[in-house]
């Protein structure tokens, strides 16, 4: 049981400026005459708030272990997302990797290997078109720090300044996003 004292006279209830007879269970008159102390719970209420707690308690559980599994399934799902993503994009790259393999096993002469070769090379060009790449123009533009990356620096009079004269490894985006910078070489011409 939980007992509360009276103090100056009067019951916490009172000088909290609560009203005893609406607000707090009635106490029993044995208890008032044996000692001045106001029993606030009875043992029924405390078995009965036990059992509400021990419910509150097993249901947060529930909605616990609900919660985790929900997140679980989400990244199950994301990640079946991403695996399916990929097995489009090799889908679309195998026919490339089909007809590499073709012009390997083909007997031929340099010119037409050559020409094979190009046709490959234009259909993965088209494979990654398909997918959202582009590659970035370089050559003959002005340099730009965000799609490119200068190797080396040259200086010139027949360029103009930071002008991309030659590219050593081509930049892609995907969609608006870069995913490669070109690897170029600059222009720096003193005269201009």
């Amino acid at each position: 049981m939980f007992f509360m004292k009276k103090a100056n006279g009067k019951s916490p209830a009172e000088v909290a400026g609560l009203d005893p007879e609406r607000e707090l269970p009635a106490a029993d008159e044995e208890q008032e005459n044996s000692g001045g102390a106001v029993s606030l719970i009875t043992e029924q209420d405390w078995q009965k708030m036990a059992a509400e707690r021990d419910s509150l308690l097993d249901r947060l559980a529930r909605l616990q272990a609900e919660f985790e599994n929900a997140r679980k399934r989400a990244s199950r799902e994301q990640q079946d997302f991403r695996d399916y993503a990929v097995v489009d994009t090799i889908k679309v790259i195998l026919p490339v990797v089909d007809s590499f393999e073709r012009a390997l096993r083909a007997p031929a002469e340099a010119e037409d290997f050559r020409g094979g070769v190009e046709l490959i090379y234009k259909q993965l060009e088209d494979a990654l078109a398909k997918l959202g790449v582009r590659a970035i123009p370089a050559k003959g533009e002005q340099f730009d720090p965000h799609f490119h990356e200068a190797i080396e620096m040259v200086e010139t009079s027949d360029a103009e300044d930071h002008e991309v004269l030659e590219e050593w490894q081509r930049g892609y985006k995907f969609k608006d996003r870069l995913v490669r910078p070109a690897m170029v070489k600059v222009a720096k011409n003193p005269g201009k």
